[in-house]
């Protein structure tokens, strides 16, 4: 990692720092910029983050599956179905977050359009699900940004320590939220899709520094 210089001496850090100067800039410039940019560009269905969110995602799920048929004759069965769970869940989460392109081809199917919170074709805001998004962000960030480098470190599928900030932080973000509201506290902003994006980046550069730099293929 790159030494970072201040005023009261150098920082090492062991992880990447990039989603805190990701909420450093969003927060403390984009959020004061006119013309509600920051609504339009970070908040919202179809907003620019959540866009950038189904890239981050569909590419993971194209360089997963690179690795999938790579010609590594070596890997084991763990290490094959773990890169095949981490395929599926990321072409799942990218389907997801478009709807399965409903928004662009307006083709749906109304039997699930009929039990979904927001009228669209998908299975994370339908009725019996939708309560418990919450708890999968914070399940899964938890997953990804702590246990799984800790407990099974040989495991190349999940995300090393260096990437731990892009998944704790949406993991801390959902935690306080959802506790706010159980204690009648005062609930923090609900910059959803703001948040959600690191995690999204988080897989991409996961995915993309173990096919780059541990050449895999």
């Amino acid at each position: 990692m790159k030494t970072i210089n201040t005023p009261w001496g150098e920082i090492k850090p062991t992880v990447s720092v990039f989603p805190v100067k990701y909420l450093l800039i969003l927060y403390g410039v984009i959020y004061f910029l006119p013309f509600d940019i920051f609504k339009y560009f970070f908040k919202g269905e179809d907003s620019l983050i959540e866009w950038l969110q189904f890239l981050g995602y569909f590419f993971s799920f194209l360089i997963c599956t690179v690795i999938l048929f790579s010609k590594k004759r070596n890997r084991s069965l763990k290490q094959t179905i773990c890169w095949l769970l981490l395929t599926v869940f990321c072409l799942y989460v990218a389907g997801e977050e478009i709807s399965w392109a409903e928004r662009i081809t307006n083709i749906g199917l109304d039997s699930i359009r009929g039990i979904n919170v927001q009228g669209e074709t998908n299975i994370h805001n339908l009725k019996s699900f939708n309560n418990y998004l919450h708890f999968s962000f914070i399940s899964s960030g938890i997953l990804f940004g702590w246990i799984g480098w800790k407990l099974w470190p040989d495991i190349e599928a999940l995300p090393s320590k260096k990437f731990s900030l892009f998944f704790l932080i949406v993991a801390a973000f959902y935690s306080y939220f959802d506790l706010s509201w159980i204690t009648l506290g005062e609930r923090i902003r609900n910059d959803q899709e703001a948040i959600e994006f690191l995690m999204s980046t988080g897989i991409f550069l996961h995915c993309y520094s173990f096919l780059k730099e541990k050449n895999k293929i």
